[in-house]
């Protein structure tokens, strides 16, 4: 059933709206509904931001318990962060694969305010200063323009939630359908496996020998694909690779016959990652 994705900056009200989501449909439709948070990790969450692979870690682990909550009669809140729209696009890919709606909740507040709201905090669940700060300034706010940011329901700190709206969004609204990326296929083509290998190689490579004499914000053209390679920063071949082998694993279980679109399917899983 439905994703609620919860997002804003630290200590913006996201888990006290998160708990009248959860009332609402509890008492309204009946339905089990899970929240998936930070808590449940029992992660310090100081140590956690200051770390890029720890963060990433986490960011993973939620993910994964998103995944295995989401089914035919619940509904699943994500109640973190969410403020990287790459991560927020992992989620509506998601749904998308497990053919469910979703919806975005933001709680909109002031860097300021919601500084405030963290110091007043017991001393164990503040942010250091300097984590929110870092925090609020790598926020990516969700955009409706999106479609992974669509439905999007904006909410400032005395505004009532939009409840009816929210449930109908879920409730009332056919889930997006599958599609190239997401949807499992019968594997066909006998040759898929080795023009997957073959071209992903081909992509690393031209990426590689490109980074020699380009720069940071360069468009790198790669064999086979229309669209181009956006790198904001320099990138090894160890990075490379590992994201190569995601790719592999991910499209060994969603094969294509159309092998010459495997390209730019790569091409638009690296921009996405890489960001």
């Amino acid at each position: 059933m439905p994703l609620i994705v919860m997002c804003g900056y630290p200590c913006s009200g996201k888990t006290r709206r998160a708990e009248e989501l959860k009332a609402f449909f509890e008492e309204n439709t009946g339905r089990k509904v899970h929240v998936v948070g930070d808590g449940a990790l029992r992660a310090d969450r100081n140590s956690v931001y200051a770390d890029s692979q720890k963060e990433k870690n986490v960011r993973a682990s939620l993910k994964a318990e998103v995944e295995r909550k989401v089914n035919k009669e619940d509904i699943v809140i994500l109640d973190s962060l969410n403020y990287i729209k790459g991560y927020r696009y992992e989620l509506f890919c998601l749904i998308k694969h497990a053919q469910t709606p979703h919806c975005l909740v933001y709680c909109l507040t002031s860097p300021e305010e919601s500084s405030s709201w963290n110091v007043n905090r017991d001393a164990a669940e503040q942010y250091s200063q300097d984590i929110f700060d870092a925090l609020v300034q790598r926020f990516e706010a969700p955009d409706s323009r999106n479609r992974w940011d669509s439905p999007l329901f904006t909410v400032l700190k005395d505004d009532a939630l939009p409840l009816e709206a929210v449930s109908d969004a879920l409730l009332k609204r056919k889930a997006p359908p599958p599609n190239q990326s997401t949807q499992s296929q019968p594997l066909s083509s006998a040759n898929f496996l080795y023009e997957l290998d073959k071209i992903t190689q081909d992509v690393l490579m031209a990426i590689f020998d490109a980074q020699k004499t380009s720069v940071p914000g360069d468009l790198i053209s790669v064999p086979g694909a229309t669209e181009k390679v956006e790198l904001s920063r320099s990138v090894n071949m160890a990075e490379l690779r590992k994201l190569r082998r995601q790719f592999i694993s991910y499209s060994k279980m969603h094969p294509t016959d159309k092998t010459g679109q495997i390209s730019n399917m790569f091409v638009q899983y690296l921009n996405k990652s890489l960001h």
